[in-house]
């Protein structure tokens, strides 16, 4: 038996604020992507050619601590994703993989328990079969019964790209 680990994009409240102020305290600059390609966390899609997008500073721990009253202390930081500018209606379809799973990416998985502390992480390198090793990871890490939650990111921006919640 396979246990599925689904992406938790960010929540559209959220993602109403941020679209207003990010967690810098600054207002976003629209813009319209030329290139594609932009891995947005809104729909843990890419950006196709033409979309409105804009580049937000979100704190994912601060989000999630004000809601769980947990305290992360130092562990709340806060970085660049990028968002559709308007509503988008989140992921398509029930849990269709793990997004921007490239062969060859980088990617840091880290634990978190239910303070918001850090307990632990994994760098990943994806392989060709980039979703079972997702899975093989995620499972690793919630095999640690104090795992509350795990942030994957991208090792060359820093980017937060998703959350996944203990099953």
């Amino acid at each position: 038996m396979t246990t599925t680990f689904p992406p938790v994009p960010i929540p559209s409240a959220t993602l109403e604020e941020l679209r207003v102020r990010d967690d810098a305290g600054r207002p976003p600059s629209p813009y319209t992507d030329g290139e594609g390609g932009a891995p947005l966390r809104c729909c843990l899609r890419s950006s196709s050619v033409g979309d409105r997008i804009a580049l937000l500073s979100y704190a994912p721990l601060r989000r999630w601590s004000a809601r769980t009253g947990a305290d992360p202390g130092a562990y709340d930081e806060q970085g660049p994703v990028f968002v559709h500018v308007e509503d988008c209606g989140g992921p398509a379809g029930e849990h269709p993989g793990y997004p921007w799973a490239h062969p060859g990416a980088l990617r840091v998985l880290r634990r978190y328990d239910s303070r918001g502390h850090i307990t632990g992480g994994r760098l990943l390198e994806l392989p060709d079969d980039a979703q079972a090793a997702f899975a093989r990871a995620l499972a690793e890490a919630f095999a640690d019964p104090g795992t509350a939650q795990v942030h994957v990111r991208a090792v060359e921006y820093g980017c937060y790209h998703f959350r996944v919640d203990r099953p």
